[in-house]
């Protein structure tokens, strides 16, 4: 897989903003301390966007920034032979960032997503236009042999296949619990967090204690629901 075969597979801006939501919603609930999250989201990134993140643990992680120009999607792999760092210039791969449009150059040149010396963190990228129909990747000649050259199989396995079940069973693999397929339905549908869900996920937390993530991820709950 690679960042083009990604392109093919991801939602569109809006139903990935809500994945991406319910992701760090169901993070929150499994995994109380954020240090050990897979994912987050930061609805107050600037004053005109948002951002969707992952990070593994192992130096991998992917950066999404939603703002009215669109999204815009960084990802890297540690262990890429397409890292800047696996070259002797270190730079990003040829191809990668070469076509990112105007309205996204900030962030390819957000220092968040860069190292000490300005160089991009990067391995993958795609860009989406508010107007597009598609999702864009540069002009990229991959590695020869090699599966998946820029990590993106394993970077963005719950976006390309975003399903309740394939959440399921990460969560399961990854925080070794048993977890209720049907309240992730729930959440990946957005419908209102209650306290009866919360427990059904994670019995030792109280839905008080996720009043700073559900604002995060602007995230309904029965009072608001009910206009609380």
């Amino acid at each position: 897989m690679t960042a083009h075969d990604v392109a093919q597979l991801l939602p569109d801006i809006a139903r990935l903003h809500d994945l991406c939501r319910s992701l760090a919603v169901l993070e929150a609930i499994l995994s109380p301390e954020w240090e050990y999250r897979y994912y987050s989201f930061n609805a107050d990134w600037s004053c005109e966007e948002e951002m969707a993140s992952m990070r593994n643990g192992s130096g991998d992680e992917y950066s999404i920034i939603f703002s009215p120009a669109g999204a815009y999607v960084r990802g890297f792999a540690h262990e890429s032979v397409m890292s800047p760092y696996a070259n002797e210039d270190h730079e990003p791969w040829p191809g990668v960032l070469d076509s990112v449009p105007e309205v996204f150059r900030s962030c390819v040149q957000e220092p968040a997503f860069c190292d000490e010396n300005g160089v991009p963190i990067v391995t993958v990228c795609l860009w989406r236009q508010a107007d597009d129909d598609r999702w864009h990747v540069g002009e990229i000649d991959y590695p020869q042999n090699e599966s998946d050259p820029d990590g993106s199989a394993d970077l963005f396995g719950l976006l390309t296949n975003p399903s309740p079940e394939a959440y399921q069973q990460f969560a399961e693999d990854y925080y070794e619990v048993p977890v209720d397929l049907e309240a992730v339905r729930h959440i990946y549908a957005l419908h209102p967090l209650t306290q009866d869900l919360v427990s059904r996920l994670n019995p030792e937390i109280l839905i008080g204690d996720l009043t700073e993530d559900l604002a995060q991820a602007r995230y309904p709950t029965a009072d608001s629901a009910n206009g609380a």
